[in-house]
C-alpha cells in the first residue's frame, strides 16, 4: 500500500526517512522551515563521526558526584544554567538514573549497537546513491589517552562496548606517532576502532540527501509543523504556518522541535536540548589522518573538506538561551593544545564558531515508534549524540514501520511510552 508521507523535519533523520519512504513506492512530502543542511541544523554542526561504538549513554554511574561542580563550572565539558535547573531538574534525575549502575548502562548498549553498527557502509552506499560518495569516509577512529592508566579509567565503558561487539586495536607511543605525526607527544597511549567512518561535511551530506530525495520525487516544503488533523484515529492532514499538508502518514524527525508535535499524539515525551559547540580552523597547518578523540578534552577531531573541527561541550540551557562562545573557545584552546603545529595566536578571521542542539533523551536512546493517538504517525527524534550515525538504519526501521512490517530490529527499547 503506497502512501502520502509527510516527513516533518529535513535533517540528517527526515532525509534518511523520506529516501527509504521513496524506496517503498510512496509519495514523501518533507516539512522543514529552513535550508537542509544548513547552520542551524544539529547534523551541520556535529563532531561528523560515524561511530559504531556509541553505545554508551551520557550518564554513567557516579556522575550525579559531579553534579555540584556542572552548577558550579558554567564553562566545564558539561554545564547546566541555574535558571534553567527548575526546569530541567526533571530531566536530570531520569539523567542520572539512566546510568546509576554498569547494568543500566550494558542495558542500553545491547539497545543502541543493532541502530548503529554497520554505520559508515550504509551511510556510504546513501551517500554514493546521492552523488555525493566523497564525503564518507572509513578509515577508522582512535580515542587518545596520555597513558595507559588514562584509558583503564575507563574500563567500564569499554568492557561494555567489547560486549556488544566493538572491537578495538591498541597503540602505544611509537604505533600512534606513525599515524598522527603532528599529534601533541603527552598522547603515548592509544586505541583504533577500524569499524568508524567519518563524513567530511555534514551540512553539505544533509543537503544534498535532501536533493536526491527531490530528485526522486520528493516535495521540499518550507514551512514549520504546527500541528495534524485526524479522523477516527485516522491522519487527514498535518497543519503549519503555511497551510495544510493532506496526507495519510507522517513522520517526526523534528529534532529538539519534536515534544510539542508528540504530545498533540498522545505521547508526553522527557526530550530536552543538549547544546553543542564546535570551533573549526580554516587552512590548517596540520591535517590529522583519522578521527579523533582526546581523553583530556571529551571531544572530537576531525579534519574536514572546510578545516579543522574540533566539536564537544554539552551544556543544558533550553532551546532559547543565548550561546556562550567562550565554550567554543574552550575546545578552539584544545584544538591547539593538541596539535604542536599549529600557531597559538590564531586569529579568529581564521577560526569559526557554532552551537546547536542535540535532541536528548535522558536515558540516552531516541524515541522510535508509532504514535499513541494514531497508527499512521511514526516518532522518530531523539537520538542525542547519535543523530548523525544512526540516521541511515533509523530511515529503515521508519520505513518498514510505514509499510507495517517489522523493523529488523529489536525497537522496543526506543518505545515513545517508556517514560509514561
Amino acid at each position: 500500500m503506497t502512501r502520502h508521507v509527510a516527513i516533518i523535519g529535513a535533517g540528517i533523520v527526515g532525509a534518511c526517512c523520506a529516501i527509504e519512504a521513496l524506496r517503498e513506492g510512496h509519495r514523501v512530502t518533507l516539512i522543514d522551515p529552513a535550508d537542509p543542511g544548513g547552520e542551524q541544523a544539529a547534523s551541520y554542526g556535529n563532531g561528523c563521526w560515524l561511530s559504531p561504538m556509541s553505545v554508551i549513554p551520557p550518564a554513567v554511574p557516579g556522575l550525579w558526584k559531579k553534579l555540584p561542580k556542572f552548577l558550579a563550572d558554567p564553562l566545564g565539558p558539561l554545564a547546566i544554567r541555574w535558571s534553567y535547573l527548575p526546569r530541567v531538574a526533571p530531566w536530570l534525575l531520569r539523567y542520572l538514573r539512566a546510568g546509576w549502575t554498569w547494568d543500566r548502562v550494558a542495558e542500553a548498549a545491547r539497545a543502541l549497537r543493532p541502530l548503529v553498527v554497520d554505520a559508515p557502509a550504509l551511510h556510504k552506499a546513501l551517500a554514493d546513491e546521492a552523488g555525493v560518495g566523497h564525503l564518507i569516509e572509513r578509515r577508522g577512529l582512535i580515542y587518545i589517552y596520555p597513558s595507559r592508566a588514562d584509558f583503564a579509567a575507563e574500563a567500564g565503558a569499554w568492557k561494555i562496548r567489547h560486549e556488544v561487539g566493538v572491537r578495538w586495536m591498541e597503540l602505544d607511543a611509537d604505533e600512534l606517532r606513525q599515524r598522527e605525526p603532528d599529534l601533541d607527544r603527552r598522547y603515548t597511549f592509544a586505541v583504533m576502532v577500524e569499524e568508524g567512518g567519518h563524513c567530511t561535511d555534514p551540512g553539505a551530506y544533509v543537503a544534498a540527501l535532501v536533493a536526491h530525495a527531490v530528485g526522486q520525487g520528493a516535495t521540499l516544503r518550507r514551512a514549520r509543523a504546527t500541528g495534524f488533523k485526524l479522523e477516527e484515529g485516522r491522519l487527514l492532514a498535518v497543519q503549519t504556518d503555511q497551510g495544510w499538508v493532506e496526507a495519510d502518514a507522517a513522520v517526526i524527525a523534528a529534532g529538539a522541535h519534536a515534544k510539542p508535535l508528540a504530545a498533540m499524539l498522545g505521547d508526553r515525551v522527557p526530550l530536552e536540548t543538549e547544546r553543542g559547540y564546535h570551533a573549526e580552523l580554516a587552512d590548517p597547518e596540520v591535517s590529522p589522518r583519522h578521527g579523533l578523540m582526546p581523553s583530556d578534552g571529551k571531544m572530537s577531531i576531525m579534519r574536514t573538506a572546510n578545516g579543522l573541527r574540533c566539536a564537544g561541550q554539552v551544556e543544558i540551557a533550553g532551546l532559547d538561551a543565548a550561546p556562550n562562545w567562550k565554550r567554543a573557545e574552550i575546545l578552539r584552546d584544545h584544538l591547539i593544545s593538541c596539535f604542536p603545529g599549529l600557531p597559538r595566536d590564531l586569529p579568529a578571521s581564521r577560526v569559526k564558531v557554532w552551537m546547536g542542539h542535540r535532541p536528548s533523551m535522558p536515558d540516552g536512546k531516541p524515541c522510535l515508534g508509532l504514535a499513541s493517538a494514531t497508527p499512521d504517525v511514526v516518532h522518530a527524534f531523539g537520538h542525542g549524540h547519535t543523530g548523525l550515525v544512526a540516521g541511515a538504519r533509523t530511515g529503515r526501521i521508519v520505513a518498514a514501520l510505514l509499510a507495517g512490517r517489522a523493523p529488523g530490529i529489536s525497537i522496543t527499547p526506543f518505545d515513545p511510552r517508556r517514560f509514561a
